[in-house]
């Protein structure tokens, strides 16, 4: 759910296994902004041509990567030079600092205030006289806008109500949006559990058991093979899901797709299939981050394993 990344590249070596890694992780996180500050220019004597040249490395390698916003700035960590206040050293950069960068990139327009999904992470019922007939029902906000009279559809079991209130720390609110934490009570009462989904009824995510996704394999233990059973944890739901296929291992350095690859060991990024023993409420991750991930669990050490991200078509 990161807005920004930062990647620091040595500026005496350039381009490097790490840097790809990390750039693919970034686009594969469709994180919105990157940064790739040039670092140690002190050991490279400042030097204009080296910062270019850099420039066009990783230029030619992120083009085959889904980045959108790339922004290239010189650094020395150890001099301070274009951390808080411009460097005297490298008068031919133009560009910002990494903290007034930081401070004036613009991030608000990469929330999805379209598609309403709520997901229900606790059911509130006071066991008290005075609150008897209250049910609340709290979440984060994953994406969309609510306000109270919105007609909201209740997934899995299809029925439709309205919002009655909203409810924050800070009191009652007239529209909540990502990625505020709320407690949303509706009109009708309806059997809610958590992990249920509150979204639009024009505007639903997938229902299915089927997903095929992109995973980062994190297990220094142990390698990813088809059909192993793991927990899948997305958003405040946990399923039993079954990897059914491995499509492909990626290569990071040629973006090579290898057909014939039988498992995932640790840092390695592939596509599979998965198969969940209940459905889950999602869309594709480059739509909504917050709906379009999950983790994968070992579920006889309780570790998490994998990182995913749903995919949908290429």
């Amino acid at each position: 759910t990161a807005d920004l990344a930062i990647v620091l590249v040595d500026a005496r070596q350039g381009v490097v296994e790490q840097t790809r890694r990390h750039s693919l992780l970034v686009a594969l996180l469709g994180v919105p902004h990157l940064v790739i500050c040039v670092n140690k220019m002190d050991l490279v004597d400042y030097s204009q041509q080296r910062f270019d040249e850099v420039i066009e490395e990783f230029t030619a390698f992120a083009g085959t990567l889904d980045l959108h916003d790339v922004t290239f700035i010189p650094i020395s960590a150890l001099k301070g030079d274009n951390l808080v206040d411009r460097s005297t050293e490298m008068g031919w950069y133009e560009g910002s600092t990494l903290l007034h960068h930081l401070e004036t990139v613009y991030v608000a327009s990469d929330d999805n205030l379209i598609d309403v999904r709520f997901p229900v992470q606790y059911v509130i019922r006071p066991q008290n006289t005075e609150y008897h007939d209250y049910r609340g029902y709290a979440g984060v906000v994953a994406a969309g806008r609510l306000r109270p009279g919105d007609e909201v559809m209740v997934l899995p079991s299809g029925l439709t109500t309205t919002i009655a209130s909203i409810d924050s720390p800070d009191g009652p609110l007239d529209e909540a949006r990502p990625p505020q934490s709320v407690t949303i009570t509706l009109s009708d009462d309806l059997d809610i559990s958590r992990g249920d989904m509150i979204c639009r009824p024009n505007n639903q995510p997938m229902v299915t058991q089927d997903i095929e996704a992109m995973i980062a394999w994190m297990d220094s233990t142990a390698v990813l093979n088809p059909r192993t059973i793991f927990t899948l944890k997305h958003t405040t739901r946990s399923v039993r899901a079954m990897v059914t296929d491995l499509r492909y291992r990626l290569d990071i350095n040629s973006m090579h797709r290898d057909t014939e690859a039988t498992s995932l060991a640790l840092n390695e990024v592939g596509r599979v299939t998965l198969r969940t023993m209940q459905p889950l409420f999602a869309d594709d991750y480059r739509r909504n981050r917050a709906t379009g991930s999950f983790i994968l669990i070992d579920e006889s050490t309780n570790l998490t394993v994998a990182g995913g991200m749903i995919r949908t078509g290429i």
